[in-house]
């Protein structure tokens, strides 16, 4: 067999060789993040009548503490990586608005609102991301992100609107007005963290800035200790495994995956694959909580659907596989 010419031996490598393992693995880490955060707000639905706001947050933060310091810490022994001054202060914001304030809001939401309906309703979040990397992160504003996720918007107030309504029977409706408050303030706050949170991502591994952030919640979190004590001591072990499953798996994993994939994908495009959660939790929550959607829900979880395929398409503009060009 010939060898290969000079010319053939110094080829270069095409970028999207390079970039399409790293693409692979960017979606497989948002398919992880879509899944486990749908199971999340199940999960807390489930053992929230055991758990208050504040101690389920407090619980949940320890625990994925704990499991991903197992993975950072040796990582931190090697690398002595560690933020310094001012580096502190966007870790130190997300710490306390995403891990602590959005949990505990989300928490208190999931009181009066089933999973299905907090889920769309915390999906304002993916449309202030895009519009904030926009102008912060410089991301523009492509022309199916913004048609997307205008169009995802409208099936979750389809949702929101349907989940409102009074049942035939006269039963109080899904949809709590307080309920609806708080999810749209933990989508606030979700939206403000994945913007402080993408620069962080530049300097430190995604596992090290999820560990940092979930610490930082965990210590705002620290008051709740006897509450959670005390609720842990009279809770049925079923809940007790449920708290370990919100810490390990939406919590120390999912949140990991979400951290890895934003350090490879624009902040507005990653957000809007986030429409997927709702659907997910709903089919999920049907299963095991029988908590049935209406009619408008099921018919807003397709437009959302549809919303989250508008966000991929691209522009004339953009024929690579960089963002679209602002329109």
């Amino acid at each position: 067999m010939p060898s290969p010419s000079p010319a053939n031996s110094t080829a270069p490598v095409r970028p999207e060789t390079v970039a399409s393992p790293v693409k692979a693995l960017g979606v497989a880490a948002m398919v992880v993040t879509v899944v486990l955060w749908a199971s999340a707000f199940v999960g807390i639905r489930a053992i929230g009548p055991h758990f208050s706001p504040g101690s389920l947050t407090l619980g949940r933060l320890a625990i994925a503490a704990v499991v991903l310091s197992l993975l950072v810490l040796p990582q931190l022994l090697k690398s002595r990586l560690l933020p310094k001054g001012r580096q502190w202060w966007p870790i130190i914001a997300y710490g306390v608005m995403w891990f602590g304030g959005y949990n505990v809001a989300l928490n208190a939401a999931e009181h009066v609102l089933d999973a299905g309906t907090s889920a769309l309703l915390i999906n304002v979040n993916p449309i202030l991301v895009a519009i904030m990397a926009g102008f912060f992160l410089k991301e523009g504003f492509p022309r199916w992100l913004i048609i997307g996720s205008l169009v995802a918007f409208a099936g979750v107030a389809l949702i929101a609107f349907g989940s409102s309504q009074a049942s035939p029977s006269g039963e109080r409706p899904t949809a709590d007005v307080a309920g609806v408050l708080l999810c749209l303030l933990a989508a606030v706050l979700a939206a403000v963290s994945v913007i402080i949170q993408k620069p962080v991502l530049r300097k430190f591994p995604a596992a090290q800035a999820t560990w940092f952030g979930i610490m930082v919640g965990a210590l705002c979190c620290l008051p709740f200790t006897g509450q959670l004590v005390a609720e842990v001591q009279a809770a049925p072990p079923a809940a007790g495994w449920g708290l370990v499953y919100l810490g390990i798996f939406p919590t120390a994993i999912a949140f990991t995956t979400w951290a890895y994939a934003l350090s490879l994908v624009d902040a507005g495009k990653l957000a809007a694959t986030t429409y997927l959660v709702p659907g997910t939790t709903i089919l999920i929550s049907w299963l095991l909580l029988g908590e049935i959607p209406t009619a408008l829900g099921l018919v807003g979880g397709l437009v959302c659907l549809v919303g989250v395929a508008l966000t991929r398409r691209r522009s004339r503009q953009d024929p690579g596989t960089g963002p679209a060009a602002s329109s």
